[in-house]
């Protein structure tokens, strides 16, 4: 705004001419608060210090985004007040807080809601919805090895096998996936006599051979990852007629298990189309929330 004195309007006009405008300036309005974000997580330690880098913390907190740890061992609505709370714990105890804590707090999104697990937890009902979908297209098919749910009894494993017309070798896998390590490992049995010695509740697969590797898909809305990992290794002839029966194997894909950078045949290591990871990826988010 023009600064005026109180002359005469003669004066006022003849300094106006000859004089440059001076002009009053308010201090700039400060810069629009970056909305802040709180995340509180209820993971394992060892889930801790894998997920929360330093790294991730310092671009998220660059993001406005705040992680902060919950204490499972006072009430969950004392803590916070949260945005979301991201959990990796599967106690039935831990379960009951969080649906208490949905009811009272809807405004808070929880990843994952426990009852949209649940489906998760069971490797039957989980490989189900995949066996379910009909992805048939240009892109290629998604299919499923053929399964068989041993839920007791060991010594009525062979017998069940050679019923379901199941051939060997069989994956075996814990039914239930609770997050411990012992859920994640895995069993090859080669010949029948080897059933016996396996440990139920678990869940039987046709073995594929898929050259020793396995792609993991993560999908984050729209977001698609695509990472490949070492699997358990193909089954020859050699390996049927010379093993004594069974392999057990630690968990098989995790991280530590990155193909990424290894010398692949080009044939076995080529990503799945992306439209069909694309199209599987917006099925199962459908049929699993």
């Amino acid at each position: 705004m023009r600064v005026h004195e109180e002359v005469s309007d003669e004066m006022e006009e003849e300094e106006a001419a000859d004089a440059p405008d001076q002009l009053a300036f308010s201090p700039p309005p400060a810069a629009a608060a970056v909305q802040r974000l709180v995340v509180g997580y209820a993971l394992t330690k060892k889930k801790v210090k894998s997920f929360l880098q330093p790294k991730l913390l310092a671009l998220a907190r660059k993001k406005g985004i705040h992680f902060v740890s919950i204490d499972e061992t006072r009430p969950l609505p004392e803590q916070g007040p949260f945005d979301i709370i991201l959990h990796k714990l599967t106690n039935k105890e831990w379960q009951q807080v969080l649906e208490d804590y949905r009811e009272e707090h809807p405004e808070v999104t929880v990843l994952d809601p426990p009852n949209a697990i649940q489906h998760l937890h069971n490797r039957q009902s989980m490989l189900q919805e995949v066996a379910d979908l009909s992805l048939s297209n240009v892109y290629g098919e998604v299919c499923t090895p053929r399964q068989l749910v041993i839920m007791k009894d060991p010594l009525s494993i062979p017998d069940a096998v050679a019923n379901a017309g199941l051939t060997l070798p069989l994956v075996a896998k814990p039914l239930v996936v609770d997050g411990t390590s012992k859920s994640h490992e895995l069993s090859l049995a080669y010949v029948e006599t080897s059933l016996s010695m396996l440990d139920p509740p678990l869940v039987l697969q046709e073995f594929v051979n898929h050259g020793g590797i396995v792609f993991k898909v993560y999908v984050v809305g729209e977001t698609i990852r695509v990472v490949r990992r070492f699997s358990l290794p193909d089954v020859n002839i050699y390996d049927l007629e010379n093993n004594d029966g069974i392999f057990r194997f630690p968990r098989v894909s995790c991280a530590t298990n990155n193909a990424e950078d290894a010398e692949i045949d080009p044939c076995i290591a080529e990503l799945p189309p992306r439209p069909l990871l694309e199209k599987l990826g917006r099925e199962l988010r459908r049929r699993l929330v």
